[in-house]
């Protein structure tokens, strides 16, 4: 068998590894765009602040990793898939045929449509590249100016102000990280972020960029505002690199469309990770999470599902992220803003940054948001994963919600003995 996996981030290298341990006798290649070696995104924000150095942000660290295992990586962008010929086109004309193709291809930044917003000094926080260019011009004292602050932006947000620059974010909605946190806490992380010297406008959008000589940039806000920065950073969402697979004839839509097997509508070509529109685990729906952990789940399923005698369906993953800013740790679980028709708990103390909302269906919890309570992360991701009847214990945690960790010890004992 020949399996060819396009993409070389986390759900790429995973779901190699994986068609290795399944299918020991295996032809298997990673077909990636990026002239470095595979790497994780996420450890980007660790070289920025110059805790690793490049070889840090490699997914394996070992340098015979890949062809001990027996693992080809090619370092070319891939343009079309042949789905008659079974066989992948790169941009230089190399074609590779494939038995099975996994598209693991990620996501992109998504760029604002704001002028100026091509001149230098003005860069995503993306790749390896982007990152050295980052280096460079946000040298302590220099003046930065930050558009988004979502989950992405966040992150770079931290790397920023530990390399000691003027940090202004601005966030077009009227909170930080509007996908993971309500009006409430969101406000309470820009209001930590303004305590540690953060300059954070929310409900503000750049209206335009331009040179203002000398190597500054000024941008011009909506309300009439300008600022002066060495440097723009765009953190504004992303997109999934599907274009080559739609050119080739897959379906989409916000994503590579899959079945429950992970496979799209060609029976030999499989997706996962950021450009698969996969199962969400809370709402039965097929939506794009842009999140590592599902990137990797995905892989693995995807992966066994491509080899011979190991097909397993995708239950779903739950939508989750975990954020560390500048030492405050916000989390959303599944459901966060609630459900229809469900009930909802919350505490909250502005002056401790401590914050708890808990969203229920009945008597199962479904979704849940916290800022400075890393105790509970995995007890509310356990109790929505498992979907488990919270009994008496809903009623207690709407009165209480800081009880979750009774209520999930009481009723993980309630199970247990009924089993």
């Amino acid at each position: 068998m020949i399996y060819v996996v396009v993409g070389a981030g986390p759900a790429g290298v995973v779901a190699a590894e994986q068609l290795r341990k399944l299918d020991p006798l295996a032809n298997i290649m990673i077909i990636g765009s990026e002239p470095e070696p595979p790497y994780s995104r996420m450890a980007i924000p660790y070289y920025l602040t110059e805790k690793i150095d490049e070889s840090g942000t490699y997914l394996r660290k070992a340098d015979q990793h890949y062809s001990l295992r027996d693992i080809t990586i090619i370092q070319q962008r891939v343009t079309k898939i042949d789905t008659a010929m079974n066989t992948v086109i790169t941009e230089s004309g190399e074609k590779y045929r494939y038995d099975k193709l996994l598209l693991a291809t990620g996501a992109s930044p998504s760029v604002p449509p704001v002028p100026g917003i091509d001149l230098p000094g003005v860069h995503n926080c993306w790749t390896l590249e982007d990152a050295r260019e980052i280096v460079r011009l946000a040298r302590p004292g220099a003046s930065v100016l930050l558009m988004g602050a979502g989950f992405i932006g966040c992150i770079i947000l931290e790397s920023l102000v530990l390399r000691d620059v003027k940090l202004t974010v601005v966030e077009m909605e009227n909170r930080m990280v509007p996908r993971m946190m309500n009006e409430v806490s969101g406000n309470m992380i820009k209001r930590w972020c303004e305590q540690k010297g953060v300059d954070v406008h929310t409900s503000t959008r750049a209206d335009s960029i331009e040179s203002a000589g000398g190597g500054k940039l000024k941008v011009n806000l909506n309300g009439g505002q300008s600022v002066e920065a060495d440097l723009v950073i765009t953190a504004t969402g992303v997109k999934s690199n599907m274009q080559f697979a739609i050119d080739s004839g897959l379906h989409s839509d916000q994503g590579i469309l899959v079945n429950s097997f992970l496979q799209t509508s060609n029976e030999d070509v499989y997706a996962a990770g950021d450009v698969c529109q996969g199962k969400d685990f809370s709402t039965g729906e097929y939506t794009v999470q842009a999140i590592q952990p599902t990137a990797v789940e995905h892989a693995k399923v995807a992966a066994g599902n491509m080899v011979r005698g190991h097909r397993s369906e995708h239950i779903g993953n739950v939508n989750m992220n975990v954020l560390d800013t500048l030492g405050l740790v916000s989390a959303s679980f599944g459901l966060w803003m609630g459900a229809e028709g469900g009930d909802s708990s919350e505490l909250v103390n502005e002056d401790a940054y401590r914050y708890l909302n808990l969203q229920f269906k009945d008597d199962v919890l479904v979704g849940a948001s916290s800022l400075g309570l890393t105790q509970h992360v995995g007890v509310l991701r356990g109790l929505i994963q498992s979907e488990t009847p919270l009994g008496v214990w809903k009623d207690r945690l709407m009165k209480d919600p800081m009880r979750i960790m009774e209520a999930y010890l009481a009723c993980s004992q309630a199970q247990v003995a009924t089993a």
